[in-house]
C-alpha cells in the first residue's frame, strides 16, 4: 500500500514538473517561432539540433564528453556546410526549392521508410546494427539534419510576401504533434490496455494512439475553417496531415528504439519532468520532414 501511494506521489510529481516545463517552454517557442528573423532562427534552432546530437551520444555508446562535443560539431557542420553549399541560405534568405535541398528531404523520407521497418521488426533488426556506432551515428545525421532543414523551409514559406505565413504553417505542424502527444498521454492513462509495440515502448497503447489520432483529427478540422489553407484541396491538406500524425508516432518509436537498446531511460535530464531535448522533438523529427515534402512538393 505504502509503494502504490508513493508510485501515485512520484506520477503527480512527475506530472506537475511536465505541466510547469511545458507552460515555460511553449512561450520561448512562440517567440522565437514569430519573432526571430529567418537566419536567427536557422542558427537558434540549429542549436536545438545540436543539443539533440549530444544527448544522442549514449545510443552510440559514447559517455565521454568530448566524443559528445564533436558530435555536435559534426551535426552543426554539416547543417551549415549542407545550407552554403545546397543554397539553403543566401543573402539572408532562406531558399525553398533549391533543388538539392528538395532531394534531401526526399531522402530523408527513404530513411524513414527504413526507420519504420527497423521499429517494426524489432528486435530481431538490432543484429544489422546494435553493434555499429558508424551506423548509430548516421541514424542520429538522417534523423536531425532534414529535421533542421524542414522547420527552416517551413518557416520561410512566402517570407518576402507574409512574415508570419510560415510561422503560422510551422507553428501548426508542431500543434499537430503536440494535440497527438497530449490525447495519446490522456487516453492511454484512462484507457490503454492493449500494447501498441510492447517490444520498442511498453508505455504506448493501442487506446492512447486513437486518442492522439481523434485530437490532431480534431485540430486538422478546426485548421480547415482558418484562412491558413486557402486555396488547398481540403482532402489533400486532410491526408497530409495525418501522415504528418502517423510519422510523428514513428519518430517517437524510432527513439524508443535506439534507448532501449542503449539502455537508456531518457535522453537527457535538461527538461525537467520531459527528459531531455530528443525526448521533446522526437515526433518532430520525422513529421518536419515528411509535412515539408508533401506540402511543398506534392500539393
Amino acid at each position: 500500500m505504502k509503494t502504490l501511494k508513493n508510485n501515485k506521489i512520484s506520477k503527480t510529481s512527475t506530472l506537475r514538473k511536465r505541466i510547469l516545463t511545458a507552460l515555460i517552454l511553449l512561450p520561448l517557442a512562440l517567440v522565437a517561432i514569430f519573432e526571430l528573423p529567418l537566419i536567427p532562427f536557422a542558427i537558434f534552432t540549429a542549436i536545438i539540433m545540436s543539443i539533440g546530437a549530444w544527448e544522442w551520444g549514449p545510443f552510440i555508446g559514447f559517455c565521454n564528453k568530448r566524443r559528445r562535443v564533436l558530435l555536435m560539431a559534426a551535426l552543426i557542420g554539416s547543417m551549415f556546410g549542407f545550407a552554403h553549399l545546397s543554397g539553403l541560405i543566401a543573402n539572408g534568405q532562406v531558399n525553398l526549392y533549391q533543388e538539392q535541398v528538395k532531394t534531401a528531404l526526399w531522402l530523408s523520407l527513404a530513411w524513414w521508410g527504413l526507420a519504420l521497418i527497423l521499429v517494426i521488426t524489432y528486435p530481431k533488426s538490432s543484429r544489422y546494427w546494435r553493434g555499429l556506432r558508424w551506423m548509430k551515428g548516421l541514424f542520429g545525421l538522417f534523423t536531425l539534419l532534414p529535421a533542421w532543414l524542414a522547420i527552416n523551409i517551413i518557416r520561410a514559406n512566402q517570407y518576402e510576401i507574409d512574415a508570419e505565413r510560415g510561422a503560422w504553417l510551422l507553428l501548426y505542424v508542431f500543434a499537430l504533434v503536440w494535440a497527438a502527444d497530449i490525447g495519446a498521454y490522456f487516453a492511454g492513462k484512462a484507457y490503454g490496455k492493449n500494447k501498441l509495440m510492447p517490444n520498442v515502448s511498453p508505455g504506448k497503447t493501442i487506446e492512447g494512439f486513437l486518442g492522439g489520432l481523434i485530437a490532431s483529427t480534431t485540430l486538422i478540422f478546426l485548421a480547415l475553417q482558418t484562412s491558413l489553407f486557402v486555396g488547398h484541396n481540403g482532402l489533400q491538406v486532410v491526408l497530409v496531415s495525418l501522415a504528418v500524425v502517423f510519422s510523428s508516432v514513428l519518430g517517437d518509436l524510432l527513439e524508443s528504439m535506439l534507448k532501449r537498446q542503449a539502455g537508456v531511460k531518457d535522453s537527457g535530464t535538461i527538461l525537467p519532468g520531459h527528459g531531455g531535448v530528443l525526448d521533446r522533438i522526437d515526433s518532430l523529427t520525422a513529421a518536419l520532414p515528411v509535412f515539408a515534402c508533401l506540402y511543398f512538393y506534392l500539393i
